[in-house]
């Protein structure tokens, strides 16, 4: 599946300021943003960059303190809390790198938990979450509580209760970052299947270049503004650096 033109994400200067003691602190300064349906977005900058405050605004994790974030035509900042919660449930999937499963539940539990949420019976909430977790490759894992399973197996239940309501956009924040080589790439590889198959926006907060070159685009963000966007198609992603433009000149190692 070819990724669409149509916007799914509108981000439209927003604002964040956040007040510490005497000090205001401005996160974000006027971001402008459109992201599509069906792509694949990796956001990167540094530390204190906004990168993780961006993130959450288009998640509805948080509110700008002006300016609109629109999701499908839903205004996000309109929402009521209740509304909001649905809404993420119904529509967003999340993905962290501390995986976030309940410990005392089985693979299968964990991802029945947001099916239940939108009003699933118990039947059709188990038939659906075994769908998904056959989908990530953990068919015959179903039964195994989190602490049976390794990093990957448990990020790969994360990303399947992530999927479990069939939501337009997967937001995974830093995905790969404990996991190994071998099965970062194996985590990189669903997320990109699922953009191209299932026509899934995942939109990626990420430092891993095996992360970046699997992108449909990159947002560079520095000091609450975005730097620039860029088409990985134009850039030369290699390990440990990143080139760009006709110079070749190394933007980050």
């Amino acid at each position: 599946m070819s990724t669409s033109r149509e916007v799914l994400v509108s981000v439209r200067n927003i604002d964040k300021t956040f007040t510490r003691g005497d000090e205001v602190v401005h996160a974000l300064h006027g971001i402008n943003l459109d992201i599509y349906r069906g792509e694949y977005v990796s956001i990167m900058g540094p530390s204190g960059s906004g990168k993780s405050t961006l993130f959450n605004m288009i998640g509805a994790l948080d509110r700008p303190t002006s300016g609109e974030v629109m999701v499908g035509g839903v205004s996000l900042p309109s929402l009521s809390s209740l509304e909001t919660s649905y809404f993420r449930c119904k529509h967003i999937g999340y993905v962290f790198q501390s995986y976030n499963l309940v410990a005392s539940l089985t693979a299968l539990g964990n991802v029945m938990l947001p099916l239940q949420f939108l009003g699933h019976s118990e039947e059709e909430a188990r038939r659906l979450a075994a769908q998904k977790l056959e989908y990530v490759g953990l068919g015959d894992r179903m039964g195994h509580r989190p602490d049976q399973l390794s990093g990957g197996q448990q990020q790969r239940v994360a990303i399947a209760r992530a999927l479990a309501n069939d939501p337009a956009i997967l937001l995974a924040d830093e995905p790969t970052a404990n996991l190994d080589i071998n099965t970062g790439q194996m985590i990189i590889e669903i997320f990109k299947k699922l953009s191209v198959e299932l026509g899934t926006t995942v939109i990626s907060a990420t430092h891993d270049h095996k992360m970046l070159a699997k992108s449909d685009r990159i947002v560079w963000i520095n000091d609450g503004a975005v730097e620039r966007v860029e088409r990985v198609s134009d850039m030369n992603i290699v390990t440990g650096a990143i080139r760009t433009g006709g110079d070749g000149q190394n933007l980050l190692s």
